[in-house]
């Protein structure tokens, strides 16, 4: 694990978690236990882009583009970035906004937690739903997207890399870097 030298002088505790990483890395996953051990609510930002947008990301996507797409999305991690006591769950390639990026790296009180997953892992977690990602098909682009996206992700405060690890073992990673672990 990995972090970042200033993140306990920035804040004593944590008033809010954003989880990042890559698709299969184990943000909807580990975000629910994480916020129910913490008293917190947990909230992943593609279910509220969808239910405000009316349709599946992949439909807005289709029809309104990518840049429509990261606006909206972004405008959504910005709002929801106020709210104390939240786990937030991003999608993969909300880091990719700058806005988003920075927004998230200099909040007061939010600890942004990248959950590291190699690209084989994604492929064996996330195998079976082309369906819903459509990107797993095309091999040559998912790596592309997961070499540029990293280096991104690895700004993060904190860095866990997740391959080994079971959902219980990064929930308790993350508070102990959060400083919030009950041990």
């Amino acid at each position: 694990m990995k972090m970042q030298s200033d993140v306990h002088n920035r804040m004593d505790w944590p008033r809010r978690i954003v989880l990042t990483g890559f698709m299969g890395s184990g943000k909807s996953t580990v975000g629910p236990r994480l916020a129910q051990r913490l008293g917190w609510r947990f909230i992943d930002a593609d279910d509220v882009f969808e239910a405000e947008a009316g349709m599946p990301i992949t439909e807005f996507f289709a029809r309104y583009g990518e840049p429509a797409f990261r606006e909206r999305e972004h405008d959504v991690i910005a709002r929801l970035a106020r709210e104390d006591g939240l786990v937030l769950a991003l999608g993969g390639g909300a880091i990719e906004t700058a806005a988003t990026r920075n927004l998230l790296l200099r909040g007061e009180g939010t600890l942004l937690v990248h959950l590291e997953v190699e690209l084989a892992t994604t492929l064996q977690r996330c195998g079976g739903t082309e369906h819903t990602r459509p990107i797993l098909a095309d091999a040559a682009n998912l790596s592309r997207r997961y070499e540029r996206r990293l280096p991104l992700y690895r700004m993060a405060h904190v860095n866990i890399a997740v391959d080994q690890l079971t959902p219980d073992e990064v929930v308790e990673a993350v508070m102990q870097a959060a400083g919030t672990s009950r041990e």
